[in-house]
């Protein structure tokens, strides 16, 4: 046990971490680690892979992902927007290369190789996106003769250029989500919003007219007609599953499930424990919503607010994303459930972000201080 008399950096940290919020990010890495014992088996069998070849890599990614999040954790606000920058610009520059020598998978190219992995740049870009946008608000409302709204505009726009290139629907939808209510939260007028709702509206028409599979998966969720076995299975397999589920390793449906050990793995959870865990893990994201919410109604410094909001509504809106596909509440999307879907690049960049969150969330003396001070003079006390 560290004691509170201790000042260095690692007692510093186990004071000023907000426990229920690393509790919440080591839970939904164990029960990931968990399903993908029951879901990943049979996809590796059916491709000619040992049995637990996923399950080896999933553990292998647990390992890096767990120390990018603890070593992030220790950044100070300015450390972080500093690491965002750097990481954007990397990310950026990587999803260039990425139309150029990418490898391309179901007519998108969203991966690259690098020496023997193969990362997605764009899951690095979202975190350090939402970080830097944060940080261009701030300054804004900081100093509104500083465009930061109007660099975080252009950023926005070569971000969303970027994604749409690839092609890649899901991650520009999600983007714009969460930039669209950091956008409101710094203060957009009225009339902004109805503009780029608006845009937003066009761009996904636009989409289904001009992009082939965008077309196909509309018309597949609308008509139910054409190739809607995966859809269809995991609903089944949803179905099966019942309140209590049939037992872990009793799942039968999840077998002939393609991409059950990625973007199916809640249907999988759900066959094999029930609807009442998978309902449990939708209660883990929501509280780390709300808390990361209240968190940021309660912060004054604005950085930190926008930044903790944004970081949390990527977190929530991604999960709601692929729970609403394995549910039939939206046309079939490639999006990982975070920290619970296997894949390196998504377990990894999730935890960048949860690192950030950890990071500007702590507790730190000054701080403290700081708090004190504004509410003596609130009271008309003077300041010491």
């Amino acid at each position: 046990m560290v004691s509170r008399a201790d000042r260095g950096p690692l007692a510093d940290w186990f004071w000023t971490i907000d426990r229920f919020f690393l509790a919440a990010f080591i839970l939904l890495m164990g029960i990931g680690f968990m399903l993908s014992f029951a879901a990943s088996p049979s996809v590796a069998e059916r491709i000619g892979l040992p049995p637990f070849h996923f399950v080896e890599r999933h553990a292998l990614f647990i390992i890096p992902s767990l120390a990018v999040m603890l070593g992030l954790s220790f950044l100070t606000p300015r450390q972080v927007r500093r690491t965002a920058i750097i990481l954007l610009a990397v990310s950026l520059a990587l999803m260039v290369l990425v139309l150029f020598f990418g490898v391309e998978v179901k007519g998108s190219r969203r991966w690259i190789g690098i020496g023997a992995l193969s990362v997605q740049p764009s899951e690095f870009m979202k975190p350090a996106f939402v970080v830097v946008c944060a940080w261009l608000f701030s300054e804004h409302a900081r100093q509104p003769e500083i465009p930061g709204n109007l660099f975080a505009i252009i950023l926005f726009g070569a971000v969303g250029a970027l994604l749409i290139a690839q092609p890649d629907l899901g991650q520009t939808v999600l983007t714009s989500v969460v930039w669209g209510g950091m956008f409101f939260m710094s203060g957009m007028p009225w009339l902004w919003i109805i503009v780029f709702g608006g845009l937003g509206a066009g761009g996904l028409v636009a989409a289904y007219y001009m992009l082939p599979h965008v077309t196909a998966r509309f018309d597949k969720f609308l008509t139910g007609e054409g190739d809607t076995f995966q859809v269809e299975t995991a609903h089944e397999a949803i179905v099966r599953g019942g309140w209590f589920g049939q037992g872990p390793g009793e799942g039968i449906v999840k077998r002939i499930l393609p991409d059950s050990h990625t973007d199916f793995v809640f249907s999988v959870a759900a066959e094999e424990f029930g609807i009442v865990f998978c309902m449990a893990l939708v209660l883990i994201f929501a509280f780390i919503v709300l808390r990361g919410l209240n968190h940021a109604f309660k912060e004054r410094n604005d950085f930190n607010r926008f930044a903790v909001a944004g970081l949390v509504l990527q977190i929530g809106m991604q999960s709601m994303i692929n729970i609403s596909v394995n549910l039939q509440l939206m046309p079939a999307k490639g999006m990982t459930l975070p920290l619970i879907s296997y894949g390196g690049s998504s377990q990894v960049a999730i935890c960048v972000t949860a690192g950030f969150i950890l990071a500007l969330t702590r507790h730190r003396p000054e701080k403290r201080a700081q708090d004190r001070s504004l509410f003596k003079v609130a009271q008309g006390v003077p300041a010491e």
